[in-house]
């Protein structure tokens, strides 16, 4: 997933949010600028933005097309300035992946829980996404853990390779943060990298001393709690192993975090993280006055965050400083955060005759036909000696749900192919509205794993199966894009993931 893939020239060009690679193997391009042309997939994220605000939509200063041109030159030259010098991944959403540290690393393969010890914290940052104003029980995906064993079972369980603590502020409850650090440690020891969160206001010699000995092997610091102060990361340098500063990118604070930049070096800090702003009904009214430039998509994301963070790493690189930044931009977290967690659930509900696309979505086969070739297939299958849980037939013997391995042995022109996308999730009870498995965790502890069909079925039949099978069954060729337009154009986005940053419009 991490790749090793230079960064790529976008000058004047974007890429397409459900992916897709060119016919010679190179990412493909939408053929009118964004910010020329709304197409219908950006017509939605509008929508939705405008949706999720209501009348303060209004009060947003949005991208017009000249700033959208704009801003997309500027970012490519960013881009093209880093080209061959930093190195990205995950579809292009991450850089630079040279020396990410050890738990940015695990979260870019997919391996990463974080549990929000609590739901409180001592400072009041302007971009903080959520109100932080309740202690609660440690959480993670909704579930609720009241004992570390508890928590120890579910990332023994759920196969994970790193656990970081968060809130809230993890140090407003010191003792319950050194319970689960002992306990993760204790049962997985180096098998289990542990980091923990904290704006700093709070640590002290003793407790750095008590986290070190418990077994944390990094600590991350939000300097931009408290105006960029390093007085508190200094004393956790030497003692944890792995020191590093994690922020997000704050459009007037560039030039001062230069200077920051040098300090940290000379202070010792290992890694720099840097987030983009995202805008939520909570921090709505600090950003709205803050006369940023907002982006519309999944979510309303800050256009001056993302360029600050692509130049505050130009200049480390331009510099020499040895100090590693790393740029967290939304749609990584957005894409590939959710797709770590669609595959981890979908091993619990997925069916035999189902398989994972590459997007993370659990996709199901069905030949729709009439009972007497329905049937003659069912034969086929039988006389291969075929393990029974790759197909499944109705029981109105007009349905029958089949693995791709199973495709050699099928004749498609007596069958039109029903394709459907399933997405998995946990729960901490049962919802009841879809499927769903209870999954044992330690001797006490179940956790609810749900799936839940996404999108509308699509119906395929002569061509559009050829087609559908040579782009996303045998990976012959790629999908061109918008230009083929029909039912392919529709479901590409639960086969592949999107590449590229955002597009600006």
């Amino acid at each position: 997933m991490l790749g090793e893939v230079r960064i790529i020239n976008y000058i004047s060009r974007c890429y397409h949010p459900l992916g897709g690679r060119g016919r010679k193997g190179v990412t493909w391009i939408l053929e009118e600028h964004p910010a020329m042309n709304i197409f219908p997939w950006q017509q939605r994220n509008i929508e939705a933005n405008r949706q999720e605000y209501g009348d303060r939509y209004r009060q947003l200063t949005f991208l017009d097309p000249p700033a959208a041109a704009r801003a997309e030159t500027r970012r490519a030259e960013l881009l093209h300035a880093l080209n061959g010098r930093a190195l990205t991944g995950c579809g292009g959403t991450k850089l630079d992946l040279r020396e990410l540290s050890p738990g940015c690393r695990i979260c870019a393969e997919g391996g990463w829980s974080c549990l929000f010890i609590n739901g409180r914290c001592n400072c009041r940052c302007f971009f903080c996404p959520t109100s932080q104003d309740e202690i609660g029980l440690p959480t993670t995906n909704t579930v609720d853990f009241r004992t570390p064993a508890d928590y120890v079972a579910y990332l023994e369980r759920f196969g994970f390779a790193g656990a970081s603590i968060s809130g809230g502020e993890p140090l407003l409850t010191p003792g319950r943060s050194l319970a689960f650090v002992t306990a993760i440690k204790r049962h997985f020891g180096d098998r289990m990298h542990v980091w923990l969160y904290t704006n700093g206001t709070l640590v002290h010699p003793e407790i750095l001393n008590r986290l070190r000995d418990a077994g944390l092997d990094e600590i991350r610091f939000d300097i931009g709690a408290t105006g960029y102060r390093l007085d508190k990361l200094r004393l956790a340098v030497g003692v944890i192993p792995t020191v590093t500063v994690e922020i997000p990118a704050i459009p007037e604070d560039r030039e001062r975090m230069k200077s920051h930049m040098v300090e940290m070096r000379e202070t010792g800090v290992n890694h720099l993280n840097l987030h983009q702003l995202r805008l939520t009904p909570y921090n709505f009214d600090q950003l709205a006055a803050r006369n940023y430039t907002f982006v519309h998509g999944d979510k309303v994301t800050v256009l001056e965050s993302e360029l600050t963070a692509l130049e505050l790493l130009q200049y480390s690189l331009d510099q020499r400083l040895g100090l590693p930044v790393n740029y967290c931009s939304f749609v990584y977290k957005n894409r590939y955060q959710a797709l770590a967690s669609r595959r981890r659930n979908a091993a619990f509900v997925g069916k035999g005759f189902e398989t994972l696309t590459p997007a993370g979505y659990l996709r199901a086969l069905t030949l729709l036909g009439g009972t007497i070739d329905i049937g003659h297939q069912v034969e086929r299958f039988r006389a291969q000696a075929l393990p029974a849980e790759l197909w499944q037939l109705s029981h109105s013997k007009e349905r029958l749900s089949v693995h791709p391995r199973l495709w050699p042995l099928i004749d498609f022109s007596a069958f039109s192919l029903q394709i459907a996308y399933s997405a998995s999730r946990q729960l901490s009870s049962v919802s009841y509205h879809n499927p769903f498995v209870a999954v044992k965790i330690g001797n006490r502890k179940q956790v609810i794993v749900e799936r839940a069909r996404v999108g509308r079925d699509f119906l395929l039949t002569g061509d559009e199966i050829v087609e559908f099978t040579k782009y996303f069954l045998l990976n012959e060729g790629a999908f061109a894009g918008p230009a083929e337009a029909g039912l392919l154009a529709e479901l590409v986005g639960y086969e592949q993931l999107a590449e590229g940053f955002q597009i600006y419009f």
